[in-house]
């Protein structure tokens, strides 16, 4: 028990949503105790920490690992404080936190873009930041094809979260100088693209923090729906609509992949709906059920993890001993990585698996052509 590390009974409770006196009731122990565990002030016994390591569905090799970084709450941009709980944030910040070491495995082993998020457009309105930024990348006013594949080709690190409520939208952070995305997989495909924009907002906007506030996060809207949706591209595509109906919308919605909502309301701030005409879109989305998208779009995925695990696959890499690597099971390896499959899971590593893993990979994941269409 010498190796136990009260850092990694801290995140694995908090991932799995658990405060001290609840994880107390599932292993018997009172808070207190925990609290010196967590704490190091004391250590588990080996039973003990087993039988912690059972319930928080965590194998007992992650308690033993070193020191993981917990990102500090301050900086990351939680959009909805009122509508999740304490336990729900700390749940997606402790994600960031076996992210983190994820994302430092995946760097030692392969190639990928550095991080091209500029620092000097914090003093432009959120509508022409978003123009600004679009010319850097050399995107111009034409559709977004892709957003993950766009965020990622500028060295951000996108990872998933399969979070089980539906509130928690999205978060973004710095770390180490490098910008992250966590997408909630529970929303739909154009909410998703909506949050991925939102947070490169922040990433962009408030690098310095200050998230929370009703103004930051208007900010962060209006960037978004620039971003996807520039005035030029909209205006080019769109005239003046006296009475849309959804069905329309839907159709429309296509050219920049978003919901029906986004592009009613990017329309309403353009002028080319009525306030008269948009609150009755409004009415009709609400009676039909917001979860439930008109014509809805494939939901994108992470190209960055897709070639890594192909990668690993073709070096004979299964699954279970990347998690294996990391101190975790598969299935908080999948919430991370959108589902993507590396190949059938092993019981443990074979022979294969360790000659490849003695191995530096090195792979350009950098796109040779466009990914923004």
């Amino acid at each position: 028990m010498q190796m136990f590390n009260p850092t990694r009974l801290k995140i694995a409770r908090q991932r799995r949503g658990l405060t001290k006196i609840a994880l107390g009731r599932l292993v018997d122990l009172t808070s207190r105790s925990l609290a010196d565990f967590e704490s190091g002030r004391s250590k588990p016994s080996a039973e003990t920490l087993e039988v912690i390591a059972d319930r928080l569905k965590f194998p007992i090799q992650f308690f033993c690992k070193p020191d993981a970084e917990i990102p500090a709450t301050g900086s990351v941009s939680f959009r909805s404080l009122k509508s999740t709980s304490a336990a729900q944030r700390s749940s997606a910040v402790a994600a960031g936190a076996i992210a983190f070491e994820l994302s430092d495995w995946i760097e030692s082993e392969f190639d990928l873009p550095n991080p091209d998020v500029p620092a000097d457009l914090n003093q432009l309105s959120p509508g022409d930041a978003a123009l600004a930024l679009r010319n850097r990348w050399g995107v111009g006013v034409r559709p977004i094809g892709n957003m993950i594949h766009l965020l990622e080709a500028k060295g951000i690190r996108v990872f998933s979260l399969a979070e089980r409520n539906r509130q928690m939208d999205a978060y973004s952070l710095w770390w180490r100088n490098t910008p992250f995305v966590f997408l909630n997989t529970m929303k739909t495909a154009e909410h998703g693209r909506m949050d991925a924009a939102h947070e490169l907002a922040h990433l962009v906007l408030h690098r310095h923090g200050a998230f929370g506030t009703g103004d930051v996060e208007k900010d962060a809207n209006a960037f978004a729906a620039a971003f996807l949706m520039p005035e030029a591209s909209v205006r080019s595509v769109v005239n003046r609509l006296i009475a849309p109906t959804i069905e329309q919308l839907a159709s429309l919605k296509q050219n920049w992949r978003v919901s029906v909502a986004a592009l009613a309301r990017r329309l309403h701030e353009l002028e080319l709906v009525t306030d008269w005409a948009y609150r009755g879109v409004c009415i009709e989305l609400s009676k039909r059920g917001r979860t439930k998208e008109p014509q809805p779009i494939e939901r994108e995925t992470s190209q960055v993890l897709s070639k890594v695990f192909g990668s690993l696959r073709e070096s004979g890499v299964t699954k279970s001993s990347v998690a294996s690597r990391l101190g975790l099971y598969t299935e908080d390896l999948d919430a991370l990585t959108f589902g993507l499959s590396i190949g059938e899971a092993a019981t443990g590593t074979s022979k294969q698996d360790s000659t490849a893993d003695e191995r530096r990979r090195k792979l350009r994941l950098a796109p040779k052509g466009p990914i923004a269409t």
